[in-house]
């Protein structure tokens, strides 16, 4: 929800509870608030980065809604899976208040309308800055939307809105087929998602410890499930400001080039490869895999001494480099 649009709302028929705690569920760590009753607010959040920035600011911030609201705000996510389970969450923990979705046209806030629609009486709704604020009773009607955690035919745990949820990612795979048997002893995963990678590199000889580092508390937590190798240690933590214990041997990942825009955003993919060089020992290594078209090569040259394509067709590249730079 944009700032503007929320005043919006506010001004053309969105009228908040004037007592009772609120819940923002999913606000991005940058959204203006300001127009909202700061000590009645919670704002869960499940992204370690926005988790972050909420808390910095002084604001009450969780993982899970705890207690009763009077009303609660939900920010759409991209994922249709994810944005249902948030919109069932969230009446479930304003019963007998009110609901409000905002989201941009383009992450598919027409979809949901049309689907809360179905379902229940949307009171109210408003439309500005590329996007719509809609609002209705929290009911029952919707709980059947509310989707955790599931374990697909392979084994694995996946999630509503988490990376490759439906299974094993190709680009990964192919990145596991082409490393090598010996990676080092103190070996990291950035962006590890629910541990499609990390039971593969668990393989590998020699591995004393196996840092997991990703974003999402929900990917996260399938990863707990699916990788129980008492060598793997997980972290809840933005892979771009991660400090290990020690420097590492390696680095292995499949890094997001998407943030919140549908667009590739290659300048994501080049932060990872900047933390991977803060973090690796002088002798360290990174391998990567990456959509063949993403221009990753200019920045593994300014930030390591040797890189080069060791495997890859025509989807994807799988990259080495050694020796990074300080």
């Amino acid at each position: 929800m944009s700032d503007t649009r929320l005043s919006f709302a506010l001004e053309g028929g969105l009228d908040l509870p004037s007592e009772g705690r609120i819940l923002l569920l999913g606000a991005p760590g940058d959204f203006d608030a300001s127009a909202l009753p700061r000590e009645r607010c919670t704002v869960v959040q499940r992204s370690a980065p926005d988790f972050a920035a909420w808390e910095r600011r002084g604001w009450d911030v969780a993982t899970a809604p705890e207690g009763e609201f009077a009303a609660a705000i939900v920010f759409l996510p991209r994922a249709r899976d994810r944005a249902e389970t948030w919109i069932a969450e969230a009446c479930a923990a304003a019963k007998g208040g009110l609901v409000v979705v905002d989201g941009q046209k383009i992450d598919g806030i027409d979809t949901a309308l049309k689907a809360v629609r179905k379902r229940t009486e949307v009171t109210g709704q408003v439309s500005k800055a590329h996007g719509k604020s809609f609002w209705f009773a929290a009911t029952d009607a919707l709980a059947d939307w509310a989707r955790g955690p599931a374990q697909l035919e392979g084994g694995q745990w996946t999630a509503p809105g988490v990376f490759s949820a439906d299974g094993p990612d190709p680009a990964s795979e192919a990145l596991l087929a082409a490393l090598p048997q010996k990676l080092g002893t103190n070996v990291a995963d950035l962006g590890a998602g629910w541990g499609g990678l990390a039971n593969g590199i668990l393989t590998r000889e020699k591995i004393g410890t196996l840092h997991l580092v990703e974003a999402d508390l929900v990917a996260l937590d399938c990863a707990r499930r699916n990788v129980t190798d008492p060598r793997a240690q997980f972290h809840w933590a933005d892979a771009l400001n991660w400090t290990p214990p020690a420097l590492l041997d390696a680095v292995v990942m499949n890094p997001p080039f998407h943030t919140n825009r549908r667009k590739a955003e290659p300048s994501l993919g080049q932060a990872f490869i900047d933390a991977a060089a803060r973090m690796l020992k002088p002798s360290g290594q990174l391998w990567l895999v990456a959509n063949r078209h993403l221009p990753y090569e200019t920045r593994l040259a300014e930030r390591f001494r040797n890189s080069d394509e060791i495997a890859g067709d025509a989807r994807f590249k799988i990259l080495h480099a050694s020796r990074p730079g300080r």
